[in-house]
């Protein structure tokens, strides 16, 4: 499951791409099957980067024309040269660090002139909802520190020098779970209705049914999960 729309992005033959906050892989994944191109995912987490090494086997074309590199670095301070890549991935991270603004300086540092800058965040209104069920939510270790408004995320970004170029939003029928899972966070393992609603979620993934996707298209400018922005750099 992509938040970030690599078909919009449009990776050339040829260049690089970073996955920033890689987590598992899903983004780095799409982006290697999509062209040949040179894929790099770096995380903090050395336990995720580990899981996406393994999970990039299922992938992996054995081709010297594109290929995928994993690693560990701070976000705030990353090892790569200025005008680096072509394209920067980073969804679902900058809600996570206190000083994410020198993150996004950074990814400014390392992308190329006319290079694309892609970036999800929680959605204002279903975040919020989270905060207001669960103290445990807000208090988890790594987890989100900040609730952005979409108007500061977009600026905070485009004050920079990027240019913006498109916003939508994804994962509405994800919204509901995560509420369930805060309204029923000390016995979250436990609940019935959490488990049967992570198994439609699941369905629907695999499925697709028009029925949920036409639900979740009318949903997303309501409870989408996350939003989603598309820059280009000057």
């Amino acid at each position: 499951m992509q938040t970030i729309d690599i078909e919009y992005i449009n990776p050339k033959k040829g260049s690089k791409v970073l996955d920033l906050g890689c987590g598992q892989g899903r983004h780095c994944f799409g982006a290697y099957m999509y062209a040949d191109v040179d894929v790099f995912g770096f995380d903090m987490s050395q336990d995720d980067v580990l899981k996406a090494k393994e999970n990039f086997k299922d992938f992996d074309e054995d081709s010297l024309d594109k290929s995928c590199t994993f690693g560990v670095t701070d976000a705030r301070k990353l090892p790569f040269r200025d005008s680096s890549f072509d394209y920067v991935i980073c969804s679902e991270v900058l809600e996570h660090i206190i000083e994410f603004e020198e993150v996004i300086e950074e990814i400014n540092r390392i992308l190329k002139p006319g290079g694309i800058f892609s970036a999800s965040v929680p959605k204002f209104f279903p975040e919020w909802v989270c905060w207001k069920l669960s103290k445990a939510y807000q208090e988890m270790p790594g987890g989100h520190v900040r609730i952005f408004k979409y108007s500061d995320f977009k600026s905070s970004i485009t004050r920079r020098g990027f240019v913006f170029k498109k916003r939508h939003w994804n994962h509405a029928l994800h919204s509901p779970y995560w509420w369930l899972q805060c309204l029923f966070w000390d016995t979250k393992e436990e609940s019935w209705i959490i488990k049967k609603y992570h198994q439609f979620l699941v369905w629907d993934m695999m499925k697709k049914p028009l029925l949920t996707r036409v639900l979740e298209f009318i949903l997303q400018p309501f409870i989408a999960k996350s939003v989603v922005a598309y820059f280009k750099k000057q």
